[in-house]
C-alpha cells in the first residue's frame, strides 16, 4: 500500500547516542509531515465503488484461495522475496513489497499482514510511466484502481540499536534532483537529501514507480473488498 507515518518513539537511550537519535527522529518526522501534507497515499482514487460484478466476485474468490494457500503467514511472503516497508496503518495492515510492479492474478506486487502475521490482502499493480489510462484487466471495473505517483521508499535501521523506522520515502523527482538513480537507488542519495546521517542507516531502499494499483482484501473489510 501507500505510505503511512507513525509518530516515532525514542530510538536510542544512552547519552552519547542522543545526537544520532534526535537526527533520525527529526528527519523522519519532517519526511512524514511533508508526505502527509501532499497526500501521497493515493494520487488518484477509485471512480467506481459499486457492488461487485460476477466477474469481480470470481476474481476475488480465486485470489483469496490462491493467496491464503501460498502466503497465509508473513514468513511465507518473506521467503518469496517480499520485504517490509511500512509500519501498522489505520486498518491494522503492514505492507510487504516484492519490488516487481507488473502483476498478474498469481503475482501481487504487495501483500499485507496483521500484527500477528496473518494475511489480510494484496495489491496488484500495473506500471504507468506514460500516463496510461486505467487498466481493463481480469474482469475488474477500471474505476476500482488507485494511482500512486513514483517515489523511493527506504527503511531506516539505527546502527547501534537495530531500531527499525518504516514509512520513509522521497518523491522520484526529488531523488533524481539530488543525483539519485531510480534504476539503482542508493542510500547515499538519502544522505544527500538530509534524511539520515550516513548510508549505513539504510536497511532497504527501492523505487515505487508510478503505478495503477488494485487493492484486494482477502479478509472481511467494512469499507469494501477493493477499498482501503
Amino acid at each position: 500500500m501507500a505510505s503511512r507515518f507513525p509518530i516515532l518513539s525514542r530510538l536510542k537511550s544512552t547519552e552519547e547516542d542522543k545526537y544520532d537519535m534526535k537526527w533520525v527522529v527529526t528527519a523522519a518526522f519532517l519526511a512524514a509531515f511533508c508526505a502527509f501534507a501532499t497526500d501521497a497515499r493515493a494520487d488518484e482514487g477509485p471512480t467506481y465503488t459499486g457492488p461487485l460484478s460476477a466477474t469481480e466476485t470470481q476474481f476475488v474468490q480465486s485470489v483469496l484461495r490462491d493467496l491464503i494457500a501460498r502466503f497465509p503467514r508473513v514468513s511465507d511472503a518473506e521467503k518469496a522475496g517480499y520485504v517490509r516497508y511500512t509500519g501498522v496503518d489505520n486498518t491494522g495492515a503492514i505492507s510487504y513489497a516484492n519490488r516487481q510492479w507488473t502483476s498478474d492474478p498469481s503475482h501481487p506486487s504487495q501483500l499485507w499482514y496483521d500484527t500477528d502475521g496473518n494475511l489480510l490482502g494484496a495489491d496488484f499493480s500495473v506500471p504507468r510511466p506514460n500516463n496510461e489510462p486505467r487498466p481493463q484487466l481480469w474482469g475488474i471495473n477500471p474505476g476500482r484502481w488507485y494511482e500512486f505517483n513514483g517515489h523511493v521508499h527506504y527503511v531506516i535501521k539505527v546502527p547501534d540499536t537495530g531500531k527499525m523506522v518504516y514509512d520513509q520515502w522521497i518523491w522520484n523527482s526529488d531523488f533524481v534532483s539530488a543525483g539519485g538513480n531510480l534504476a539503482k537507488p542508493s542510500a547515499d542519495t538519502v544522505v544527500q537529501v538530509g534524511r539520515v546521517p550516513s548510508a549505513n542507516y539504510i536497511a532497504t531502499i527501492f523505487e515505487f514507480p508510478t503505478i495503477w494499483d488494485l487493492i484486494v482484501w482477502v479478509k472481511p473489510h467494512a469499507a469494501g473488498t477493493f477499498l482501503w
